[in-house]
């Protein structure tokens, strides 16, 4: 398949990695949906999708059986296997052959124990992402290696994975070594993410913490609670480091490795949505409305980052921010970015082994146009 750049046998999937994700609440560790569990609410759970997944496999809420589950796993301190969850049944309704086509995806992840000062007061979640990799021919100094995912909280360790247990499983699952984007969010689920069976007496049909009985009685315990309470997610900073050193470490969506853009360009309707003129849309500069009083927190969107940042506009209706030259976003709250090396230029006439005519000798070309 030797088209738009693409290698025979690399295929791009959507793996993910989550760094964190956190489950409030006061079901303790050995109790209710907990009960097998050493670690309960509140809690940290850093995970890798992988696909397809691995049969057989353990039910959920089971501890697995020997051959159930992935090898190479190593938790730390205050952790435990997340045996709640081990991943997802993939049905689509277009299936002309569901034996063949619908899948498993899994989760491999571990849950580590929280407490109040967690919410209470910043602290540092690390990942490693070590690629997998391979050196040489088989007739010559082939060596392969297969990369690890590794967890850290404030330093503490959480969780290895190895990409031996993966390579181990025979479904194909691997350590990605695609090019991913990293997705900060707060995405709030009715159950926090682990479903629960409605009780006896409840309907389940309607989830309102304003309501009465009949709306509130399908939420997890202590989560409306919650919700009335004013909730912030603050991050201070992100940082990511590479090994310049390193061939495999890149920035970039589109690398020689997995390269996409030549592809999307040539493929753009089944990335768009009704309306889009191409699939990436430009990266707004400016025109986030804004306050001409700004507040003095300057982190907030209408202060447009204060005066090194941009300005708010007083000539347009309402209000808009104008960013300042190193600064872009709708509020000017982002740094102006790019990719110190495009992995993907533009292609050229020569690239595809065409060399236009040569003029040797001296010889000149003058266009003269006149009225």
């Amino acid at each position: 398949v030797q088209h738009y750049g693409l290698h025979r046998g690399v295929g791009r999937g959507a793996p993910e990695i989550d760094v964190f994700e956190v489950q409030a609440g006061s079901t303790k560790a050995n109790t209710g949906s907990f009960l097998k569990m050493p670690v309960g609410q509140p809690f940290l759970s850093s995970s890798y999708q992988v696909a397809p997944g691995r049969l057989p496999r353990p039910g959920d809420g089971w501890w697995p059986a020997p051959g159930q589950w992935y090898d190479n796993l190593t938790g730390g301190m205050n952790t435990s296997l997340n045996i709640a969850f081990y991943g997802t049944y993939n049905h689509f309704r277009d299936d002309t052959d569901p034996s063949t086509q619908d899948y498993w995806s899994d989760a491999i992840s571990y849950n580590r124990q929280l407490n109040a000062s967690h919410f209470g007061k910043f602290h540092k979640y690390r990942i490693e992402w070590e690629l997998p990799d391979k050196v040489g021919t088989k007739e010559n100094n082939y060596t392969e290696t297969f990369g690890y995912l590794r967890w850290f909280l404030d330093e503490e360790f959480i969780l290895e994975i190895k990409g031996e247990g993966l390579n181990a499983s025979g479904t194909g699952g691997e350590i990605s070594s695609e090019p991913m984007y990293m997705l900060l969010n707060t995405a709030i689920s009715s159950q926090w993410g682990f479903p629960q069976k409605c009780p006896a007496s409840c309907p389940c049909k309607t989830y309102n913490c304003h309501g009465g009985y009949g709306e509130t009685c399908g939420f997890s315990e202590g989560f409306c609670d919650m919700m009335s309470k004013p909730a912030e997610y603050k991050i201070n900073w992100v940082r990511v480091y590479q090994d310049k050193n390193d061939p495999k470490q890149k920035v970039g969506c589109s690398t020689k490795e997995r390269p996409t853009k030549t592809f999307i360009e040539a493929h753009e309707k089944k990335y768009k949505r009704a309306g889009d003129a191409h699939p990436l849309k430009p990266i707004q500069n400016g025109g986030g409305k804004c306050s001409l009083t700004p507040p003095t927190n300057l982190t907030l969107p209408e202060s447009c980052g204060g005066i090194e940042h941009g300005k708010c506009s007083y000539k347009t209706k309402p209000p808009t921010c104008t960013c300042s030259k190193n600064w872009t976003g709708p509020h000017c709250l982002n740094p102006v970015g790019y990719n110190d090396i495009d992995w993907d230029p533009p292609e050229k006439l020569s690239d595809i082994g065409f060399t236009g005519p040569s003029l040797r000798g001296g010889l000149g070309i003058i266009l003269v146009v006149g009225l």
